[in-house]
């Protein structure tokens, strides 16, 4: 593992929450993709009995900043701590997921429970791996609350009914994600 300079992890972690501001102002997430090396890893987790993996910053922009951000463009992903640990070159993220619409009480929908992101940087400004991590069961409830009451996107309709159709889903147990990080380090 390399360590960074704190000076320019500090500064990655300023630019790369900039323009994570920026996506869900704009609603067009994938100029974080240059955010990522060529070889970069992104996973999550999808319940039990999924996991999502974009190898690559082409699956990367693809994937995490196209398809699995279809019907979720003006939603915000705020950060509210990061923690970077300079000797290990990685970085914490935590961050809310605030829908663009309202629901009854005024207020936007937000996901509850805790999101968010873990990274290894690559220097450059990149990112060599990203891994998030979110309550999945709040999300289902949030998005099936919406969809009940007409606030969910057609988009994000048809994406819910597609489930583990989507690019890059593939079945617990096929792809160790912590295993793939390791071997990148060794």
């Amino acid at each position: 593992m390399a360590s960074f300079p704190r000076a320019e992890l500090e500064e990655m972690v300023r630019r790369f929450v900039a323009a994570n501001d920026e996506a869900g102002r704009t609603g067009d997430w994938k100029p974080l993709a240059q955010f990522y090396a060529e070889d970069a890893l992104y996973t999550w987790n999808n319940g039990s009995k999924w996991e999502f993996a974009a190898h690559g910053r082409k699956q990367i922009l693809d994937w995490v900043f196209g398809t699995e951000m279809e019907g979720l463009e003006k939603w915000t992903y705020p950060y509210v701590r990061t923690l970077i640990d300079d000797q290990k070159g990685e970085v914490i993220g935590i961050w809310r997921q605030v829908a663009p619409v309202a629901g009854e009480d005024g207020q936007p929908y937000e996901i509850g429970g805790t999101g968010g992101s873990w990274f290894r940087y690559a220097g450059n400004y990149q990112w060599a791996w990203q891994r998030d991590f979110f309550d999945h069961t709040n999300a289902g409830k949030v998005f099936a609350l919406m969809a009940k009451n007409g606030k969910l996107t057609p988009k994000m309709m048809e994406r819910l009914q597609k489930g583990p159709k989507m690019p890059g889903w593939v079945p617990r147990g096929t792809f160790d994600w912590y295993a793939t990080i390791q071997d990148r380090e060794a």
